[in-house]
């Protein structure tokens, strides 16, 4: 089996980096100057215990990969860029199984329209990545919980062989026949991922955090939603430990990463835009999320870097909202 990785960012990269190292054939899709490091010098991966350069092969495309039977797609591009990557892989390898691991509930959906055989996989793996080149896994052993399962239900021989490669590689990973309870409840942590962006790494907005969580618990409810408890989520975690690397902390979570490295679009219409979504279906105000939406895609729009809001300004847009 061949690792296709779609997009080789603090995700892609370091699954991919650790994938590599433990024996597995893997090829990255990576872009712009990024791409440039990783074919001029391979993939580095730092993390507490030290750092490695790994000569991944990297693709701009999928049209630039000699697909073969076996190969299977992780797709790590972030949510946002979903749509434009499942008609690439369609366009240059046809059939191919694919694993969404990505943040946000709506991907594996959009993948089964085009494939037959999608995985979800929920991605807890503290990791950065904001100098081409270099991915930051902040993490020792494990260095994530990454457990997989067929969408929309069940397990098989492919997701269990993926697990025992990922497992193999140093990370927690299981086949869970209900994986969207897990992916329902990572998304609700990742609630706070534009409130982190927006307003800074040390912002006190615990109102805000608990506002758009009670409104996604609403919409889920209405919705008949399951999930699963924080208590259960916790338990798959165990052991998932974020570190210093030379002395540093890890910085802000993946919006904030993006919007920092002035990527030119975030994933906040697939997480804040996921519960908008569902309340607007299902009757329930989601002000903090449409909120958060709304001003995420305004800090794009004007080139804002992350930090640029106060707490107080984000409450005062959702009272108004």
């Amino acid at each position: 089996m061949r690792y296709v990785i779609y997009g080789a960012g603090a995700i892609g990269g370091s699954l991919g980096a650790k994938l590599f190292a433990s024996g597995c054939e893997v090829v990255l899709i990576a872009r712009g100057p990024h791409l440039a490091a990783i074919q001029e010098r391979g993939l580095t991966l730092r993390t507490p215990d030290g750092e490695a350069s790994h000569p991944i092969p990297a693709a701009g495309h999928p049209s630039e990969i000699d697909w073969q039977d076996g190969d299977i797609v992780l797709l790590t591009v972030k949510s946002q860029d979903t749509a434009g990557a499942i008609e690439d892989l369609r366009a240059a390898a046809g059939n191919v199984p694919v694993v969404c691991a990505q943040n946000g509930v709506s991907n594996e959906s959009a993948a089964l329209r085009i494939f037959p055989r999608v995985y979800g996989m929920v991605v807890v793996m503290p990791s950065t990545h904001l100098e081409p080149g270099l991915v930051l896994m902040h993490s020792g052993v494990p260095g994530g919980m990454l457990d997989l399962g067929r969408y929309p239900a069940g397990i098989d021989a492919m997701a269990e062989t993926v697990a025992e490669d990922i497992t193999a590689a140093g990370f927690v990973c299981r086949a869970d026949p209900d994986i969207m309870r897990l992916k329902y409840a990572k998304l609700l942590n990742n609630l706070a991922n534009s409130v982190q962006a927006l307003c800074g790494l040390e912002a006190a907005a615990g109102d805000i955090v608990r506002g758009v969580r009670n409104e996604a618990l609403a919409c889920y409810a209405a919705a008949g939603i399951a999930y699963a408890t924080p208590e259960e989520f916790s338990e798959r975690m165990r052991g998932v430990v974020a570190r210093q690397i030379d002395g540093e902390e890890r910085s802000g979570g993946s919006t904030w990463q993006s919007l920092m490295r002035g990527a030119g679009g975030l994933e906040t219409d697939y997480l804040n835009g996921e519960i908008a979504l569902l309340g607007a279906l299902h009757g329930i105000p989601t002000p903090y999320n449409r909120m958060l939406q709304q001003t995420a895609a305004e800090a794009v729009r004007q080139g804002r870097r992350a930090g640029s809001y106060s707490v107080e300004d984000l409450l005062a847009r959702a009272a108004s909202a």
